[in-house]
């Protein structure tokens, strides 16, 4: 099942104080970037985040869940109406996370 636009619409609005947020449809479903990074994602209406240290310290009793069959285990982000600590959150994880590779110009 997609994760549906207005779910996705909630958690960018609880994200709208925190520059750098973006965010990329992605066969049904939504993932979503800190500072240019992969933070997590939404699927099936879960907001799920990767499990770096940082995501396990400040969420202790998250669930494991998978985002898709064949997927790596994500941390389910069940305290999505707290902006001030997604904030937290999303910060702590940053500096954990590698930095994309840029992407290499095509030869004309």
């Amino acid at each position: 099942m997609p994760s549906s636009r207005e779910y996705l619409e909630f958690v960018l609005e609880q994200l709208s104080g925190m520059d750098e947020i973006a965010h990329r449809a992605m066969m049904g479903e939504y993932i979503i970037y800190f500072r240019g990074k992969v933070i997590g994602g939404i699927y099936d209406d879960r907001f799920l985040i990767k499990p770096t240290l940082s995501a396990k310290r400040l969420m202790p009793d998250a669930p494991l869940e998978l985002p898709y069959e064949g997927a790596k285990e994500m941390l389910l982000a069940e305290n999505i109406d707290d902006r001030q600590f997604l904030q937290e959150l999303f910060c702590a994880m940053a500096d954990e996370l590698p930095t994309p590779p840029t992407p290499k110009k095509r030869k004309k």
